[in-house]
C-alpha cells in the first residue's frame, strides 16, 4: 500500500496544498508593495510644521479679522469649476480695497499638498477675477486678503455651490 501511495503522488508543484499555503504570504507581499506605491505617490506633506509658531500667530490672525470688520469688508466670490473662473465683488461699493491685486487662498480640508493660492486682478468694473485651476471635489476653505496681510475674509466653498459670501469670522457668530 505504501508503494502504491508513492506511485500516485506526483511532484510537489502539482499538488494544490503547497500553492494554497504559499498564496497567503504572496498576497501580503504584493499588497505591501502596492501600499508603499500609493504612499510614495500621494505624499501630501505635513499639515503643520510648527504647531508652537502657529499658536503664537493666532493673535495676529484675529487682528486681521478684526481689521476686516472695521473696514466693513464683505465679499461674494463666484466660482465656476466648469468655466474655470473666479470672480470676486464686494457687497458695499464704499468698502472696497484700493489694492489692484488680492490673494485668494483655496485650502483643502485634509490634504495640504492640494492647497492653491490665486492672485485676483482688479477689473474695470471694480470687481476682481482670476483663472481657477482644476480642483479635487472637496469642501474648500477660502481665505481672501491683500498682499500686506492687514485684513482677511474667510468662508467655505462646497463645490456644489456657485457663489460664496466671505466675511470676517467674528461677523459670522
Amino acid at each position: 500500500m505504501n508503494a502504491h501511495a508513492q506511485q500516485s503522488a506526483g511532484p510537489w508543484y502539482r499538488e494544490p496544498w503547497p500553492w494554497l499555503l504559499m498564496a497567503g504570504p504572496a498576497i501580503v507581499v504584493v499588497a505591501g508593495f502596492l501600499t508603499l506605491g500609493f504612499a510614495v505617490q500621494s505624499f501630501d506633506g505635513l499639515v503643520a510644521d510648527d504647531y508652537y509658531k502657529q499658536g503664537k500667530a493666532i493673535n495676529k490672525t484675529m487682528q486681521r479679522d478684526t481689521r476686516a470688520l472695521e473696514l466693513g469688508y464683505r465679499a461674494t466670490v463666484t466660482l465656476s469649476a466648469a468655466e474655470r473662473a473666479v470672480r470676486l465683488s464686494f457687497a458695499d461699493r464704499d468698502h472696497v480695497p484700493a489694492a489692484t491685486e488680492l490673494r485668494l487662498g483655496l485650502h483643502h480640508p485634509t490634504r495640504g499638498g492640494l492647497d492653491r493660492e490665486l492672485v485676483l486682478a482688479r477689473t474695470a468694473d471694480g470687481s476682481y477675477s482670476a483663472a481657477l485651476p482644476a480642483l479635487e471635489q472637496a469642501r474648500w476653505k477660502l481665505v481672501l486678503d491683500d498682499r500686506s496681510r492687514e485684513w482677511r475674509l474667510t468662508g467655505e466653498w462646497p463645490m456644489s455651490e456657485a457663489a460664496v459670501t466671505l466675511g470676517a469670522p467674528a461677523a459670522k457668530k
